[in-house]
């Protein structure tokens, strides 16, 4: 059966400590506390550093069976200029440690820059390095791609051919298209506002969930940004993370549209 993970990008934000966090919660129990409300979490650090393998294990065992983290991949492996060349950072990401998450891996999202064109020689051989599995898990990779030069069939067929999904990210600031590329969505939506306790209209949030439902069903919704036709198929697992935006409020925006999900 397919899966609807909600949630945000980290746990650790100082303007959740008044208005997400309960008063006093030790910052060491954050991550327990946001699990027990999230689905999902978007994990930020990873790109910044290289977490041990104890790391990993902690995330594991502070939270609730059924929670999922999505990764994002360390920024040597994406930020250079010929990304055939990233082998050896990609298996030293890899093998840091993963698979101590065992099911609450979810996908590895690979970031590249917004000045980042499609080559398709060199993305080509970049796909072509990232591994299937680690520790026996298996691994579902996906694209965040911000150069407009993305928005290509030539690029959709090369990340379909590869099965690596396509992250659609749901702003103004970034090329946003929603066409599919594995059999899972990823969504990043940057939308939030500060004027609006649960960062959307209640009519955005309804909106949202009723996408969420659609690709989980294996539809595709109307009203979303894509190159080219929909391409309808099997029941499949759907990420929708609210990212940026006013940041403060996705974890209200995340509860909210968990609790649309749930009564629907």
């Amino acid at each position: 059966m397919s899966r609807i993970y909600t949630g945000i990008g980290g746990w650790t934000f100082e303007p959740w400590r008044d208005n997400f966090y309960p008063q006093g919660l030790p910052h060491a129990r954050e991550l327990q506390y946001a699990a027990s409300k999230l689905t999902a979490i978007e994990v930020n650090g990873t790109y910044y550093s290289t977490m041990k393998p104890a790391t990993f294990a902690k995330w594991r065992d502070d939270t609730p069976e059924g929670f999922v983290f999505s990764l994002k991949a360390n920024k040597f492996t994406t930020n250079r200029r010929v990304l055939a060349e990233a082998g050896e950072s990609i298996e030293r990401f890899i093998g840091s440690g993963l698979a101590e998450l065992g099911d609450k891996l979810g996908p590895v999202l690979w970031q590249f820059a917004p000045t980042k064109k499609f080559d398709p020689v060199d993305f080509e051989a970049f796909l072509q390095l990232l591994p299937a599995k680690v520790g026996g898990l298996p691994l579902r990779h996906v694209m965040d791609v911000r150069h407009d030069s993305f928005k290509s069939p030539e690029y959709l067929s090369l990340a379909r051919r590869y099965k690596a999904g396509t992250v659609f990210t749901d702003s103004d600031d970034y090329p946003s298209f929603a066409d599919i590329t594995n059999d899972f969505v990823y969504a990043r939506t940057m939308r939030s506002q500060s004027h609006l306790s649960q960062g959307f209209e209640p009519q955005a949030l309804d909106q949202l969930a009723a996408c969420a439902q659609r690709w989980a069903q294996g539809g595709e919704p109307d009203g979303v940004p894509r190159v080219e036709p929909p391409q309808p198929a099997g029941p499949r697992d759907v990420f929708l993370f609210f990212i940026s935006g006013a940041k403060e409020r996705n974890p209200a925006a995340a509860m909210a549209l968990l609790e649309r999900l749930s009564s629907a």
